[in-house]
């Protein structure tokens, strides 16, 4: 009985949410629902904190295999947290008055430098990485093995040609030409595959509503 309590509310949600797209005297209630949106965001943090504890804390106990590194991150969440969250979550309290002025978030702060020199860095290392991987992609999906393959291989070396000097110093119509290429049949490819995006989306939805996919409560159903 308690698991039919969430798969009622969404229905009940679900139809609210719908029904403000056909009915103007809806809107009322709408902007009721999203003004719920920021409270169950701060649930869905909470969750999420604790989740990330106790997932790192059980590998630690359990010894698992690298759990030095989930060490790692639990010790970087805490000294992130005292540098940035205590003051900044309770500036005008006296408990901890002691850390000063620089603790919290301001330019200065232990907390900022850490995002800076810290943080940063290593955001931009792991995007940098997508450029090999999407390179060793493109070596494989270049491959002439079909039609499509074949297709895909043109099309992509007439567009990486168009868009550089060198192509254009070659002959003049490659930029022209990439263009039309990312126009019309780059376009029409997208707008497939979103209106593909957006059926699933409204497929996954129902099920939702209608209580069939129950992956969500978690495990015993």
């Amino acid at each position: 009985m308690k698991r039919n309590v969430p798969i009622a509310l969404g229905l009940i949600i679900g139809l609210v949410m719908m029904t403000t797209y056909f009915f103007p005297f809806m809107d009322d209630v709408y902007r009721l629902v999203l003004q719920w949106s920021p409270v169950i965001s701060g649930f869905a943090v909470a969750l999420s904190i604790v989740s990330f504890v106790m997932s790192h804390w059980m590998k630690i106990r359990r010894r698992s295999p690298g759990r030095a590194y989930n060490m790692l991150a639990l010790a970087s969440f805490a000294i992130m947290l005292l540098a940035g969250g205590l003051r900044g979550l309770f500036p005008e309290s006296k408990m901890f008055s002691f850390l000063g002025d620089i603790w919290g978030k301001s330019e200065e702060s232990p907390f900022q430098w850490m995002f800076q020199n810290i943080l940063l860095p290593m955001e931009a290392t792991v995007f940098s990485l997508l450029a090999f991987y999407i390179a060793s992609a493109s070596f494989r999906a270049f491959r002439a093995r079909n039609v499509e393959a074949t297709l895909l291989l043109v099309a992509a070396t007439l567009v990486m040609i168009g868009r550089v000097p060198l192509g254009e110093a070659i002959w003049s119509g490659f930029g022209p030409l990439q263009e039309w290429i990312m126009e019309f049949p780059n376009t029409a490819a997208k707008r497939a595959i979103t209106i593909g995006v957006g059926l699933g989306i409204a497929a996954t939805s129902l099920k939702l509503m209608l209580g069939i996919e129950r992956s969500y409560l978690g495990k015993g159903d």
